[in-house]
């Protein structure tokens, strides 16, 4: 095959290639033997006509377009790979010519990935804000997180306040007419946490088991129920119990309860200071990659980007978070409605970046292509087993989920993040006093 490229704009360009007669041999032996099945000849069984029969009453000609289909996409990827173009768009095809006994000649308006014209991306000078330091406050923090989790709610007679928890029963109308889920029975909720329509959990502060309250309210002017959007609702409540919470002392006994790995109280501490260094370094990590990579897209320079790539990237996220969710066992239908959003709404919350998004793969792209790394078998086996242990997948399903070129792929990009961010000299940004 002869294939030529002619730019036709920045990301635009068409592209001429043949379908020679061994490849047309093929198609037209898919297309007959999809067609024959079709067909009624006298003296033939349905389906049993011959290729020669075929041909003399219907002329070859006539399985040409669907030869022509059959073997396009072969075609086609053949020549982007002979011209070195990577098509990100559905392609316009035009039929040339097809003349018997000569190669098929076609055309195809293609869409390209736009060209990358990198600046510098190693030996960065870069600035984070981030402390790695864990301090005694930080551990103690964590403490007392743990211990809060091992409260106990203890009732109480005196009034609630932020923090307690009110068992209470509610019903709440809109002019005097009670509207669908604004009523519930021996409700738990606690002040300050924040789960009801503002200013609700405020009014209940006060007040001891027994009262009786109206609560008024405005309903957000977002609020998911666009009926209720906006208005003022009375909320007719009953107070039935006050419940605070009982914080256990940090003993022994009490950090071995919160964490069965440990017998004293020194034991979680020093557990918890090595979980929080961790963490810190890998936060700083993220901090010096993120800065690594927006150092990296300042001075490098990008055609203008094709709006197919942008839409792909925009669904590609959307089924990545939307995957995440039903691994948690909520289908889109009920993520949509718990969180009161569409489809659209979801679209749009994830073209914000998709650009930015689009950009950042580009230019990491080009590093690994510039410095033409190269992957080792046993660093695709490495990556397959990483994967199968963070999905809790067998490796084989991994490998046929994913092609290899595309573990490849990633695999060169980490590359290029590593470095990044490696060569760079990462100073961190002093406190102020």
């Amino acid at each position: 095959m002869t294939a030529t490229f002619e730019k036709t704009g920045a990301t635009q360009g068409t592209l001429t290639f043949s379908i020679n007669q061994d490849l047309q041999k093929k198609g037209l032996n898919a297309a007959f033997n999809k067609q024959k099945g079709k067909i009624n000849v006298p003296g033939f069984r349905k389906g049993k006509i011959t290729r020669q029969m075929f041909n003399r009453m219907f002329g070859e000609e006539a399985l040409y377009e669907e030869a022509v289909n059959a073997v396009l996409e072969e075609a086609f990827l053949a020549a982007l790979a002979e011209v070195n173009v990577e098509s990100v768009d559905q392609p316009k095809f035009e039929i040339k010519s097809m003349e018997k006994g000569k190669d098929w000649e076609l055309t195809a308006e293609v869409t390209t990935k736009p060209e990358v014209k990198l600046g510098q991306y190693k030996d960065l000078s870069l600035t984070v804000d981030v402390d790695k330091t864990v301090s005694d406050a930080d551990v103690e923090a964590r403490l007392e997180a743990a211990q809060n989790r091992m409260a106990e709610l203890v009732v109480k007679d005196g009034a609630a306040e932020i923090g307690d928890t009110v068992v209470i029963d509610f019903a709440g109308s809109v002019d005097g007419v009670e509207f669908d889920g604004g009523k519930a029975n021996n409700h738990s909720l606690e002040l300050g946490s924040g789960q009801f329509i503002p200013g609700f959990e405020d009014q209940l502060v006060g007040h001891k088991s027994g009262d009786e309250v109206e609560v008024t309210v405005t309903f957000p002017e977002n609020y998911q129920a666009e009926d209720l959007a906006g208005k003022e609702a009375v909320f007719k409540t009953t107070v039935h119990e006050v419940k605070s919470k009982e914080i256990p002392e940090l003993d022994d006994e009490l950090a071995k309860d919160i964490d069965d790995t440990v017998e004293t109280v020194e034991e979680l501490k020093a557990k918890y200071t090595t979980e929080l260094e961790a963490s810190k370094e890998e936060e700083y990590q993220d901090a010096v990659e993120n800065a690594a990579i927006e150092a990296v897209l300042e001075t490098a320079t990008i055609d203008e980007i094709p709006n197919a790539m942008i839409h792909e990237e925009v669904h590609r996220s959307m089924n990545e978070f939307l995957g995440g969710m039903q691994q948690q066992g909520i289908s889109p239908e009920m993520y949509y409605q718990l969180t009161g959003t569409t489809e659209d709404q979801l679209h749009a919350q994830h073209e914000k970046d998709a650009d930015k998004r689009v950009r950042t793969n580009l230019v990491i792209e080009a590093i690994a292509a510039e410095e033409n790394f190269q992957v080792a078998q046993d660093e695709v086996d490495a990556e397959v087993a990483d994967l199968a242990e963070q999905y809790g997948m067998p490796v084989e399903q991994i490998k046929q989920l994913l092609p290899e070129s595309m573990l490849e792929h990633d695999i060169k990009m980490k590359k290029a993040i590593d470095l990044i961010t490696e060569t760079a000299t990462v100073e961190i940004k002093a406190k102020k006093d």
